[in-house]
């Protein structure tokens, strides 16, 4: 069983904002699926299917982002899944708009979720996918990533959600290390 959990945080008034790119890619699965995410047990809206022969639960946590590890920690309880089959889906401003990182395992690298994940899990030993947000020097960290993309960025966006939700589906179908070496 896979668990893949994109990031972000609920509401509308941080919809369309870089550090809800998780939620957007997770989504867009969803959608390519034909599924709709419903209230879980715990603290995340889940959709649990099959890809292959492979059973997925996408999960989007209802917590806030730095609260993120608390329904991780939940997910990872209720469905009993190994570290290695869960995957992290987030923003990341040390990664230039569009390209995308997968790891198998990390640091933090300053975001708030993954700090979060890592701190409630006592591991950085989980994969990760992380989404180029860019980061303009002149703008706090907290305010860029909590701010829309600009009309002139979407074509990026929208482009790397696609890829972004292409990863996860090779990365449940192929594993981590084909996967690993055709995206990265």
């Amino acid at each position: 069983m896979f668990l893949v959990v994109g990031l972000g945080n609920p509401g509308n008034r941080y919809r369309k904002t870089k550090h809800n790119l998780g939620f957007m890619v997770v989504e867009n699965l969803a959608a390519q699926w034909n599924k709709r995410f419903k209230k879980g047990k715990g603290f995340s809206q889940v959709i649990e299917t099959f890809v292959g022969s492979q059973k997925v639960i996408l999960a989007k946590p209802i917590t806030y982002m730095y609260k993120s590890g608390k329904a991780v920690d939940d997910l990872l309880m209720q469905y009993h899944v190994d570290l290695s089959h869960l995957i992290i889906v987030c923003d990341d401003f040390n990664l230039s708009l569009g390209k995308i990182r997968l790891r198998k395992k990390g640091s933090h690298g300053g975001h708030k979720g993954l700090t979060s994940i890592i701190h409630a899990l006592g591991t950085q030993e989980f994969p990760r996918l992380r989404l180029g947000i860019g980061l303009i020097s002149e703008i706090d960290a907290s305010e860029f990533v909590l701010s829309p993309f600009r009309p002139s960025e979407l074509p990026s966006v929208n482009t790397m959600i696609e890829k972004g939700a292409q990863v996860l589906t090779d990365f449940i179908l192929k594993g981590i290390d084909w996967t690993m070496n055709s995206y990265n």
